[in-house]
């Protein structure tokens, strides 16, 4: 110990320290593991490396174990030595006590003479074992070597330290500062292992990677300064030195670079480019690609671009690569900048100045060569650069309030990013300016002025610097505070319904005048179009550009309105812009109405008669100003025809050019050129055409026409006596009567081409969908007939063609794909296909979807026979088939050759026979060994292939034997299959009765087989002396059979087939059982048929990465979730009940068939685990799927490259791990590498690092399945204390991988601050996309699957990037989603059904023809390079991209980019599958379509796109929301103007007078209505889609059951939470992530629980429109029909119905009496409770109202206005109804109106009397209280009764009352809500909660009633549980003991 104690008091001291380190001496030595992951993030970095090496080495060198334990304590005193971080103390407590344990223990037990020598010899060792060891390429070698060498990097840091005379603690230090001074061993790697000693592994040593390296360590001529080394000194270095970039930056951008070259390097190499070096055209692409943006923008600013090349041709390569890493590494430092991909164009420009100055070698004015101007000190980019900028955003998105502020009183990530949209982004300067007004981030009227840089400065400097840097920032601050906040950017999104008129203008004019001409056309009663010619109706009808103007004055003025906020930003030209247009439009405004007044005027034109019909239009004044103001739209109708022109004139620069689109549309730098080609132009103009005359004929022949005749009636009819008080009795032609009427009909206008749209979506889908081959295999009765295609399928799909063959395959494919038969001809083909059959198989048997035997019944069996040209089909098609042939064979009558014909017809049946005659024959072959035995069995062979050849065998064969041959034949076989020696003898009888039976019952001349047989030639010899061995008996140890067969021959594996031929009597529509596999099958199938691209060889594939964001989801099951108590049925119990065949599979996999499940809790844990998380929606299901992409490219790869008669001889050494992997050369070692350069996997795990500090399970999971899948990769943010200072953290980013079973970190990225400011998986996916590689990558959402088939098509759908698809290639790829929720009960039936619809048919429209896909889901695949130089993924800003994926689509479309979709691969999709989880997703989707409204991109596109385009991307986005809830209005427009008719006596004066007795125009509106409420909008769709993929009898079918297990209520519920959530959220905001949790047990809701969840959005509006049908039905008059009534409300009542109890029926147990029960108890101390801070919404009503009310806290004035208008429609009951009372006595006078009120107000006094005594007498003098409300009660009780006598009261007065006041005081309380500040503080709020209180429970009561009437009837409750789990119950499965819901907590 001598080499450790401490010398003097100065020794273990820095100059830091506060203390020094003391230990005491005590014994006892345990050799146990230091816990070294749970550690401080302080630590982490430091000290982990030393505690991992230390456990390693515990049990062989314990004294080394103890000095790396000590080395990582001292290492933590250094940094912090008062232990002031957290969790510190406490670790360094532990250590230094294990320290004290180990200290004399561990002495003893050395080996060595000192601590130096142990640890010499130690090291010594390693060092050793990597030498010898390095170039080892097998996997677990490979961990092993990378394992030691980081244990010698640990070993050479302890050993230098004690070895350091200046003492342990100094030395370490120093070595921590300097990086040179680390082991030449520590080198973590991603993919690359580009260090020396990395060199000889196999992705090393392919060609294009030692190019690209090359490429890279080309440093000639590039100033260098003397201290920078040239060995591995390359081009990255070179900036790293240049402007400070982090080193793990430089790392990992360095590896990004040279994967990106590398990939498009070996794409070129087929084009003649040399492989050793990198080609010209390489670098070429990806500069153009990676520039591209970076130059449209410097062409837009109108500046040169910054990126200059040399003269010399040698030196452009290097420069570009110069470029282009300098670019990436802007990009990797970015942070949160990335979201601002001008930003980052701004910071190259700049820096690439700087590096063309370095490299041109320009001085200064002083004569000092140019420098950097933001330093070269290490992380100066990120200080000076990135975090001033970062602030700005930071400080902004605080001024967000969590999403509760107005979005125009901050700036959002666009904001920030398009002020560099402008030339005045160059006022910033470099290094940039921190006192502009950019970096200002408080509004200029805040009375308290902060300076966001400051702030930031003091935080960043360093410490030494701190002062100085103060005082310079001090001095600045007079000159700050005349900063101004700049405001919006050219765009402010302010809430309200005008957003859409002002985004989709166009359209909404179209609508508008359209109407207008309609209703003169009716009004005309124009019947034929020649009618329209009239000069009168003419003229009428071109009053509708007197419209077109108002409009677009409107248009105007909101422009100016909506954009004031952002005039700070904007230029003098788009103010001039907005000016003009407002001047224009009021010219234009006043011009046409004078004109057309003029005209009208004059009538001396009209009264001429003329000799023709053309004399007829009178040349009016008003007609020449139409005309000058069409021609202002002429040039764009022209444009819109010829694309081309447009786009040129956009995109130009030109300034004829730039005055035409000024004048347009502002100019902008995003929306320009997204024109399509003319083709596409036809067919989506086609189709809206299409559509917009239908919609256009069918309103006005239904909707306006009918109305014109009944509106005259109405505006002659003279009313003078009105059944109420009538306010404004003056008004002529009763407008308040024909606005009840046409208001309905003219929203159901506005909305129903929404419906319309429905149906031509169904329509052109399906036509579509047939084109595409979909539903080319529905059953697997179609896959068997048309198995035999499949491997010319897959060949021409799936295979890649010769270089030959490439041009005449694509030739094919543009005409039609021709699939022939398998045969013998196709040999390799064949093969191929059978080895990725056998892997689809396997597949699906380790998912445990089919067992063991329909493996083997499904598995083509390998072979180098299939090489040789000989079919073998699976068993599962050749089933029954041999058995059908001998029944066959036995009873035909006739010739051979017909015979042959017959069975030749079927070709299974063929096949089958062929391949068990031939099989027979190998095995009997093989089996008998005898010679005369074998002479035997030759005669036998070669007499039935004489007869065979002859064609005699029917002749020479008696096949009515046959069935007895068969019977024996299984017999033996069986026998074999079973391989026992004891059965021996039972084969020899066997074989001796097949003996006889053929030679003797069945040939013919079985005499001549018989002579061969000793016994036969001696037959008239004495019995007992002619006796001879028996045939196949062994004698004289001879033997006549090999029995048993050896195990590890391939005999065995004939023997199992021939068996399974001859026994199996499934048939192919029977296997596989399980329904996902069979569904798997059929469209992996189906896809084959389907167009695709030709599939590229892996190693010319693109390459891509697949990333998967993850907060604190679920990673896998543990053990306590599986059979948790919380539930009154466990995870487990559930998975086993829902997915029994799949549980019976995995025993048998597991080999504990009918084992208890105790059993496999203590032997199996983590196979149970894994079996239940992967039926789940956890991150390992969606991991193992995603890892099929690795495994398909990897056989893909060796398809490729192995030779066809070599194919399977290789495959097995590799799947057994036999071929040389300890060569680079190897092919195992080859295919690693291809898949290592082609595929990489990122989980963005962001909360891993302080999961694995707090020692979170679910960091140890996530660690398994890196340890499980070495390629998967984990990047997360680290979040540490800054020792010293606890309030500044320090945030990095870091990836990480499992190297020995634990996680080494392989890149650091250090970050300015906190990632998440915005929605937080967006921000997630931005700070881990750095660590993703490849041409393109895939979002994949933590509850999503992948299916191996799938994968093996990813080749092909990447090729699709390179597609021609008319002007642009594509920049995201669609992929289908397959929803695997919705299996079990009906609601996840329904929701699957909507989704699919939206995810195949929807989607397939929107792309082609319409145009418009965005990005919706996560399997999408994205153009990498196109989106990390445009903004990322997805877009961040807070609640405005609440919905960020669809951002991404925005972005990528105004950006000119493309969307496609593609239907013949699929992912899989998790959904949820209750009614509470299912409402809240589409409230969080409805909150986001809300925020869409008023985002920029919603503007943006409805702006910029085309008349039609718009009109595709209104009715898929923002448009199919905004007309549910015009639906919704058109309901609640019709009813109160119904109560209007009725309550006001007109209705009553129409009907008597006019004898109008119905209007077919409401009826019609109706109607329309109820096609959205129904969810026949998406019902149709889904319909055409099922129909298409598994028949359209199957559709109807399902169609039907979905009715019957009520979808239509499904679809209504879901309809009005839709309606709900878009209006609300636009008024008052609100708008927020709503998680919905993925469960998977089915569980009961509590009455509590639905009613906070529907309360406002469903029960509220359900209960005014019962009201609203009640007095309808009740003041209605005796001339008006039952049935009329009937047909016009039906519908309405059925949405009543609905909204009010559809929670109730889809709740399971929902009417269980003991639920009910239950419910009831907890409803009444729910609402009971009071709340108060910290109680839950869950516990206490009160707690529940106030969260309920938090979008009008925050809500703007004129929102509140506009609610406090709504409310005053609950006023009109109170106003109609009190003049049909009988205590009236028909008196119309106002007072009686006003009497009304004192009633309200005598109740309100009540409330308060009542109110006032529980608060002063409830608690202390309950009898008083008691008593007060008796009194009370009967003083009302006695004022009633006099009423009855004095007044006249009636019963049905009562009535009546109830329902005119109860909607007063309702409405009383919303305005009460609306003006909450203004009377929170008096006493009226308290009344306020009481009046509150009680309607809440007077609602929930009256819906309680009929709940738990219907649950006393015990049929309801199973009813209810029948039509729930319907699918359940067809597939037999258990439901009834996974219902019982939640346990209640004791």
């Amino acid at each position: 110990m001598s080499e450790i104690v401490v010398a003097d008091p100065s020794y273990g001291k820095s100059k830091n320290a506060s203390r020094p380190i003391t230990r005491s001496k005590t014994t006892g030595y345990v050799p146990e593991p230091f816990d070294s992951e749970k550690l401080p993030q302080t630590l982490i970095l430091e000290v982990r490396p030393f505690l991992r090496v230390a456990n390693q080495l515990e049990k062989e060198h314990p004294r080394v174990a103890y000095l790396c334990r000590f080395q990582a304590f001292v290492r933590a005193h250094t940094i912090d030595p008062n232990s002031s971080a957290r969790g510190v103390r406490q670790f360094k407590t532990s250590l230094l006590q294990r320290l004290e344990q180990d200290e004399q223990a561990t002495f003893p037990v050395r080996k060595e003479t000192s601590d130096a020598r142990e640890l010499e010899s130690v090291y010594h060792m390693t060092e050793d074992y990597i030498l010898k060891h390095e170039g080892d390429f097998d996997l677990k070698n490979r961990q092993k070597v990378l394992d030691a060498r980081a244990t010698a990097s640990v070993l050479s840091e302890v050993l230098r330290a004690i070895t350091s005379g200046t003492g342990l603690e100094v030395a370490i230090v120093a070595g921590g500062d300097d990086n040179e001074a680390k082991s030449k061993f520590d080198v973590p790697y991603n993919i690359l292992p580009l260090d020396p000693g990395g060199s000889q592994q196999a992705i090393m040593q392919l060609p294009e990677i030692k190019a690209a390296v090359a490429a890279l360590r080309n440093i000639r001529g590039l100033p260098l300064e003397e201290n920078q080394p040239g060995t591995s000194f390359d081009l990255f270095d070179w900036l790293q030195c240049l402007f400070g970039f982090q080193k793990g930056n430089v790392d990992n951008q360095r590896e990004h670079l040279i994967l990106l070259l590398a990939n498009i390097h070996i794409r070129q190499t087929n084009k003649g480019v040399s492989m050793s070096e990198l080609g010209e055209k390489v670098v070429d692409e990806l500069t153009d690609k990676l520039f591209e943006n970076y130059t449209s923008w410097c062409k837009f600013l109108g500046r040169k671009s910054n990126i200059w090349l040399p003269s010399v041709k040698q030196e452009v390569q290097q420069y570009k690569i110069l470029y282009m890493g300098l670019y990436l590494l802007i990009w990797g430092e970015a942070s949160n900048v990335r979201f601002m991909p001008e930003c980052l164009c701004y910071i190259f420009h700049h820096m690439a100045y700087e590096v063309h100055g370095v490299l041109c070698g320009h001085v200064t004015p002083t004569g000092e060569k140019v420098k950097p101007a933001n330093g070269r000190e290490s992380e100066s980019f990120l200080k000076n650069v990135i975090t001033p900028i970062y602030r700005v955003i930071y400080e902004e998105a605080q001024k967000n309030k969590n999403g509760v502020a107005d979005h125009s009183k901050w700036r959002n990530y666009d904001d920030l990013n398009e002020y560099f949209w402008s030339p005045d982004c160059f006022q910033l300067q470099w290094p940039m300016r921190l006192d502009h007004n950019y970096f200002h981030v408080q509004s200029s009227n805040d009375t308290e002025v902060k300076n966001s840089c400051f702030s930031f400065m003091a935080a960043v400097k360093n410490r030494k610097k701190e002062e100085k840097k103060a005082e310079e920032m001090m001095a600045n601050v007079e000159e700050t505070r005349k900063q101004q906040w700049l405001g919006k950017t050219n765009f402010v999104e302010i809430r309200s319904f005008w957003h859409l008129f002002r985004s989709f203008d166009r359209m909404w004019a179209f609508f508008i005048l359209a109407l207008q001409a309609m209703i003169i056309m009716a009004w005309h009663g124009m019947e034929s179009l020649l009618q329209f010619f009239d000069a009168t109706v003419l003229e009428d009808i071109l009053s509708i550009f007197i419209t077109s103007a108002v409009l677009k004055l409107v248009q105007a003025i909101l422009d100016i309105v909506f954009t004031w906020k952002a005039r700070n930003t904007m230029d003098f030209s788009q103010r001039l812009r907005h000016l003009l247009k407002l001047l224009v439009a009021v010219a234009w405004t006043i011009i046409l109405p004078v004109c057309y007044a003029a005209s009208q005027r004059n009538s001396t034109c009209n009264a001429k008669i003329y000799a023709d019909w053309v004399g007829e239009w009178c040349i009016s004044s008003y007609l020449v100003a139409v005309a000058l103001y069409l021609v202002t739209n002429a040039v764009g109708m022209v444009l819109f025809f010829v694309p081309t022109i447009s786009r040129y004139m956009e995109t130009s620069n030109r300034w004829l050019c730039t005055i035409f689109s000024w004048w347009a549309q502002p100019r902008l730098y995003v929306g320009r050129g997204m024109q399509e080609n003319l083709l596409s132009l036809l067919m989506y103009t086609s189709f809206w055409v299409l559509l917009l005359l239908t919609k256009i004929l069918f309103s006005y022949h239904f909707e306006i026409k009918p109305l014109v005749e009944p509106t005259k009636q109405i505006m002659r009819i003279s009313v003078s006596k009105y059944e109420w008080h009538e306010l404004f009795p003056k008004v002529k032609s009763n407008a308040g009567a024909i606005i009840a009427v046409w208001s309905p009909v003219i929203l159901v206008y506005f909305m129903d081409t929404q419906i319309w749209y429905s149906i031509f979506c169904t329509i052109f889908g399906g036509v579509f969908g047939v084109l595409r081959h979909l539903g080319e295999i529905r059953t697997l009765g179609m896959l068997r007939s048309r198995f035999q295609l499949l491997p010319s399928a897959f060949s021409l799909r799936l295979v890649p063609p010769s270089s030959k063959n490439v041009r005449k395959r694509r030739l094919k494919n543009f005409f039609w794909p021709k699939f022939h038969k398998a045969s013998e001809n196709e040999k390799s083909g064949f093969a191929k296909f059978a080895l990725v059959w056998n892997q689809i198989i396997s597949s699906l048997r380790s998912e445990d979807l089919i067992s063991n035997r329909e493996m083997d019944l499904m598995t083509i069996p390998l072979s180098s026979e299939l090489s040789s040209g000989l079919v073998r089909w699976p068993v599962f098609l050749l089933a029954t088939e041999f058995s059908i042939a001998l029944s066959m064979a036995r009873d035909f009558i006739g010739e051979d050759e017909n015979l042959l014909k017959k069975m030749k017809k079927n070709s299974y049946m063929y096949c089958a026979v062929k391949e068990c005659y031939e099989l027979l024959k190998d095995i009997l072959d093989f089996l008998v060994v005898g010679n005369l035995e074998k002479r035997v069995l030759s005669e036998i062979i070669g007499e039935v292939e004489t007869s065979i050849c002859r064609s005699s065998l029917l002749m020479d064969f008696k096949m009515s034997e046959l069935p007895t041959l068969h019977a024996t034949f299984i017999e033996l076989v069986s026998l074999l299959f079973e391989n026992k020696a004891c059965h021996k003898d039972k084969v020899v009888k066997v074989l001796q009765d097949i003996f006889e039976v053929v030679t003797k019952d069945m040939m013919i001349h079985g005499s001549s087989i018989l002579d061969l047989l000793p016994c036969y030639q001696s037959e008239e010899k004495d019995f007992f002396t002619g006796v001879k061995p028996e045939l196949f008996v062994s004698s004289h140890g001879n033997p006549a059979i090999r029995f048993p067969f050896p195990d590890d021959n391939p005999m065995k594996e004939q023997t199992k087939r021939l068996f399974l031929l001859l026994t199996v009597k499934e048939t192919a529509l029977e296997i596989p059982v399980n329904l996902e596999a069979k569904r798997r099958i059929s469209f992996f199938a189906t896809s084959l048929f389907m167009d695709m691209p030709i599939a590229p060889k892996v190693h010319n594939m693109l390459s891509f990465s697949v990333m998967t964001p993850h907060y604190m989801e679920e990673v896998k099951f543990s053990m306590d979730e599986l059979f948790s108590s919380q539930e009154a049925v466990s995870i487990m119990f559930y998975m086993q009940k829902i997915y029994p065949d799949e549980w019976t599979n995995f025993q048998e996999r597991e080999g504990c068939m009918g084992c208890e499940l105790d059993e496999l809790i203590k032997n199996k844990p983590e196979e149970l685990r894994n079996w239940a998380s992967f039926r789940g929606q956890t991150l390992s299901r969606t991991v193992r799927g995603m890892m099929y992409y690795r495994e398909a490219l990897k056989l893909q790869a060796f398809l490729d490259m192995a030779k066809d008669e070599e194919m399977f001889e290789d495959y097995n050494a590799i799947e057994r791990g036999l071929d040389k992997r300890n060569s680079p050369r190897s092919l195992s070692a080859q295919l690693d590498a291809l898949a290592d350069m082609k595929f990489t996997y990122v989980i963005s795990c962001q909360m891993f690092g302080s999961q694995k500090s707090s020692g979170d399970p679910r960091a140890h999971d996530t660690l398994a399945l890196m340890i499980r899948y070495p390629s998967l990769r984990v990047a997360y943010v680290e979040e540490k204390e800054e020792i010293g200072n606890k309030s500044q953290k320090i945030y990095s980013s870091i990836l990480v991988k499992a190297v020995n079973n634990l996680d080494q970190e392989i890149y650091r990225v250090k970050l300015p601050g906190p990632p998440n400011i915005g929605e937080g998986k967006p921000e997630n996916q931005n700070h881990a996309i750095i660590f993703t590689r490849g041409d393109a990558v895939q979002t994949i959402d933590m509850n999503q699957d992948n299916y191996m088939e799938e994968a093996l098509k990813i080749r092909n759908v990447l090729q699709e990037f390179h597609r021609n698809n008319g002007l642009r290639s594509p920049t995201i790829l669609g992929l289908r989603e397959h929803i695997f929720t919705g299996s079990v009960s009906s609601l996840a039936w329904f929701m699957s059904y909507q989704e699919t619809s939206f995810v195949t048919i929807g989607q397939r429209v929107l792309a082609n023809p319409l145009r418009v896909r965005f990005h919706y889901g996560h399997p999408d695949l994205f153009d990498r390079v196109f989106h990390l130089t445009r903004g990322g993924i997805s877009k961040a800003s807070k609640t405005i991209n609440l919905t960020e994926d669809v951002f991404a689509g925005f972005n990528s479309t105004l950006r000119q980019g493309y969307v496609t979709y593609h239907e013949y691969i699929q992912i899989g999709k998790g959904r949820d599958v209750g009614l509470n989880q299912i409402s809240k997703f589409e409230a969080k989707i409805t909150n986001g379509n809300s925020e869409q409204t008023q985002s920029r991109d919603i503007y943006r596109l409805g702006r910029r796109f085309d008349f039609f385009r718009m009109l595709s991307c209104y009715f898929t986005t923002v448009g199919f929301y905004f007309n549910s809830l015009l639906s919704v209005i058109g309901i609640y427009v019709f009813l109160y103007g119904q109560l209007y008719l009725i309550l006001s006596g007109l209705e009553r004066a129409f009907l008597l007078e006019a004898r109008m007795q119905n209007i077919d125009s409401l009826e019609t509106a109706l109607a329309s209505q109820s096609f959205i409420q129904l969810g026949l909008l998406t019902g149709l769709p889904m319909v055409m889609e099922i129909g298409l993929e598994r028949g359209f009898f199957t559709a109807f079918k399902d169609f039907i059951l979905m009715q019957l297990q009520l979808a239509s209520v499904f679809f209504t519920f879901s309809f009005g939470t839709r309606s709900h959530y878009y209006g609300r959220t636009i008024l008052h905001g609100g708008a927020k992530y709503r998680p919905t949790g993925r469960k998977v047990v089915v569980s009961h809701a509590s009455f509590t629980e639905n009613y906070r969840l529907y309360s406002r959005s469903h029960f509220v509006k359900g209960f005014e429109l019962l009201l609203l049908l009640i007095v309808y039905n009740l003041f209605r008059r005796s001339y008006m029909s039952s049935m009329t009534y009937v047909l016009i409300t039906y519908f309405i009542w059925f949405m009543v119905a609905t909204w009010l109890f559809a929670p109730f029926l889809f709740n399971p147990s929902g009417f269980n009496w003991g639920k009910i029960m239950e419910d009831w108890k907890d409803w009444n101390n729910w609402i009971k409770n009071e709340g108060n801070i910290g109680v839950q919404q869950d516990k206490s009503w009160e707690s529940w109202w106030e969260a309920e009310q938090n979008h009008l806290r925050h809500s703007g004035m004129i929102a509140r206005i506009l609610e406090i208008l709504l409310s005053l429609r609950f006023f009109i009951y109170q106003y109609g109804l009190v003049y049909h009372l009988d205590i009236s006595h028909d008196n119309k006078n106002f007072p009686v109106y006003l009497l009304s009120w004192l009633v309200i107000a005598a109740v309100v006094l009540l409330v308060k009397a009542v109110n006032f005594g529980r608060q002063r007498l409830g608690a202390s003098v309950p009898f008083l209280f008691r008593l007060l409300k008796a009194a009370l009660f009967l003083g009302v009780l006695a004022v009633i009764i006099i009423l009855c006598f004095i007044c006249d009261l009636s019963v049905m007065d009562l009535v009546v009352c109830c329902f005119a006041f109860i909607p007063t005081g309702w409405g009383l309380l919303l305005i009460a809500q609306a003006v909450r500040p203004l009377i929170e503080d008096s006493g009226l709020w308290q009344l306020v909660l009481v009046l509150a209180q009680s309607y809440d429970y007077g609602m929930g009561t009256v819906l309680f009633a009929p709940v738990a009437i219907l649950a006393w009837l015990p049929i309801i409750s199973a009813f209810q549980t029948r039509f729930l789990f319907n699918e359940a119950y067809n597939r037999r499965l258990q439901i009834h003991p996974i219902l019982p819901g939640k346990k209640k907590k004791t």
